[in-house]
C-alpha cells in the first residue's frame, strides 16, 4: 500500500514539475518576444481608447494618496481617461483623502458606497464603479498600487492591437520586497509566478489569468458578462474563465508595470493567501461541474492546471512527505528505496533552477542573497503553502456543507514610504 501511494504521489509531483519546465521555456521565449511586439506596436499610429480606471478602496488611508499621485502621473490624454475611486464604506480617512483630489483634479472621481450594498468585497465595489464609468476600456488597480507612467497606455495598446484579446494583463512588482525575509520570499514568488505561469501559459496556449490589479478589459465584455461575480473570493480568476468562454484570449503584456505593497507579517500573508486559495477552489468546482455547459472547451487547459495545483499536486506532496517521515521511524518496506530519495533531491534542484531562471528575467534580481533565499524558500515558504491549502480546503468544504456566507478579507496595509531598491531594477 505504501508503495502504491508513493508511486502515485511521485507521478503527480513530477507531472507538475515537467509541466513547469515546459512553461518556463515559454516564459523565456515570451520575455524576448513581447519586446519585439511592443516595438512593432509603438511604430504604428495609435488611437487612444477612452479608459476608466477603477480603484476599489476600503480603509486605505495609509496608501491611497500615493496611488492618487501615480494616477495623476499617467501618460494618457486627459480627455480620454477618468479615474474612479470606489470608497467602499471606509471607516477611516480614505473618503476625505480621495475627495480632496476630486476637488483639485477633473480626471479623478469618487463613488462612496453605503450599506447594505457596501463593504462586502472587491467584486461588489467594482460593480458599483462600473455603473458610474464611461470608458470603452476598463482598467483596474488595487488601492496600494503605483503604476508606472506608461502602464495604462501599454494596456490600452494591447487592447487596440489585439482584436482577440478580451483582456490585457500587465506585470506587477513588489515595492517593499527588501523590507524583511517574508517580503523577499513574496517578491521571488511574484516574479516566478509571472514569468512561469503567466508568460509560459500565454506563449504556449494564449492564456493568462487576470490578476487583481494592472489589467485592462473591454467594457463590452464586462457588460455582456454582467460584471464581477460577487460570490467569488478570487474574482479575478473567476472572471478569466468567463472571458475564455466568450472565445477571447487574455494577453500577458509585461511592458505595463505596476508596483504594489505586500504583507510584511506572516499573519496578514496567511489571511490573504487563504482567501486566494479558497477563491481558486471556488472557481475550480464552479466550472468542474458545469463543463458540459461551457462553449469553449479550451478552458479545460486552465481548469486542469488549477485542479492539479490546488488538489492533485498538493495532495501528492502531502502523501510523499508523510511516507518520507514515517519511513524514518518505521520500515515501510518501500521497493523504490534510495530511488525515491534521489527523485526528491532532483525535484528540489529543479525547483531551484526554475525559480532562479525566473529571477534572471528581471534586472538586478538574480543575486547571491536572493539565491540563498530561494534555497531557504523550498524548505519553509513552499511547505507552508501546503499547510495553507489544506486549511483553505477545510474552510471551503465547511462553507459549502453548512451553506455559510462568503466573507471577504481585506489585506492589511503597512505605514511608511516604500523602498525604491526594487524599482531601479525593473
Amino acid at each position: 500500500m505504501a508503495d502504491i501511494l508513493l508511486y502515485t504521489s511521485l507521478f503527480l509531483i513530477w507531472a507538475m514539475l515537467f509541466y513547469h519546465m515546459f512553461l518556463m521555456q515559454g516564459g523565456y521565449r515570451h520575455s524576448i518576444e513581447y519586446r519585439r511586439t511592443k516595438e512593432r506596436w509603438e511604430k504604428k499610429p495609435f488611437h487612444y481608447p477612452s479608459v476608466s480606471v477603477l480603484i476599489p478602496a476600503h480603509n486605505e488611508e495609509m496608501v491611497i494618496e500615493e496611488t492618487m499621485k501615480a494616477m495623476l502621473n499617467l501618460n494618457y490624454p486627459e480627455d480620454k481617461i477618468e479615474v474612479i475611486v470606489i470608497n467602499d464604506n471606509s471607516s477611516d480617512a480614505t473618503g476625505e483623502i480621495v475627495d480632496a483630489y476630486v476637488k483639485k483634479y477633473p480626471r479623478i472621481k469618487a463613488v462612496h458606497t453605503k450599506p447594505p450594498h457596501a463593504g462586502k468585497g472587491k467584486s461588489g465595489a467594482l460593480n458599483q464603479g462600473l455603473k458610474k464609468s464611461a470608458g470603452d476600456v476598463i482598467v483596474v488597480y488595487d488601492a496600494d498600487n503605483t503604476p508606472e507612467p506608461d502602464a495604462v497606455r501599454y494596456l490600452a495598446l494591447g487592447i487596440e492591437n489585439d482584436a482577440k484579446a478580451g483582456a490585457v494583463v500587465g506585470k506587477f512588482r513588489v515595492t517593499n520586497g527588501s523590507k524583511n525575509l517574508l517580503t523577499r520570499l513574496i517578491n521571488i514568488e511574484t516574479i516566478t509566478f509571472q514569468w512561469l505561469a503567466q508568460a509560459g501559459r500565454w506563449f504556449w496556449f494564449k492564456m493568462a489569468t487576470i490578476p487583481g490589479t494592472n489589467f485592462a478589459i473591454r467594457r463590452s465584455i464586462l457588460e455582456k458578462l454582467g460584471g464581477w461575480d460577487e460570490k467569488a473570493l478570487s474574482e479575478d480568476t473567476e472572471l478569466s474563465f468567463r472571458v475564455y468562454n466568450l472565445g477571447y484570449h487574455i494577453r500577458f503584456f509585461p511592458a505595463a508595470i505596476t508596483w504594489e505593497q505586500e504583507p510584511e507579517v506572516l499573519k496578514v500573508w496567511w489571511k490573504q493567501r487563504t482567501r486566494w486559495a479558497r477563491g481558486n477552489e471556488y472557481v475550480i468546482f464552479k466550472y468542474l461541474f458545469s463543463l458540459h455547459k461551457l462553449e469553449k472547451k479550451k478552458i479545460v487547459i486552465d481548469l486542469v492546471y488549477f485542479l492539479f495545483t490546488y488538489l492533485l499536486f498538493f495532495g501528492g506532496v502531502m502523501i510523499s512527505h508523510s511516507i518520507f517521515i514515517l519511513n524514518l521511524f518505521w520500515d515501510l518496506n518501500l521497493s523504490m528505496g534510495m530511488v525515491s530519495y534521489v527523485l526528491l533531491v532532483l525535484g528540489f534542484l529543479l525547483f531551484v533552477t526554475e525559480v532562479t531562471l525566473s529571477l534572471s528575467f528581471e534586472r538586478g534580481q538574480l543575486t547571491w542573497k536572493n539565491f540563498a533565499v530561494v534555497l531557504f524558500m523550498y524548505f519553509t515558504y513552499s511547505q507552508l503553502w501546503i499547510i495553507l491549502v489544506v486549511y483553505a480546503s477545510f474552510l471551503e468544504a465547511k462553507r459549502i456543507l453548512f451553506k455559510q456566507e462568503v466573507k471577504w478579507y481585506k489585506t492589511q496595509r503597512f505605514q511608511g514610504k516604500q523602498t525604491n531598491e526594487n524599482r531601479s531594477a525593473s
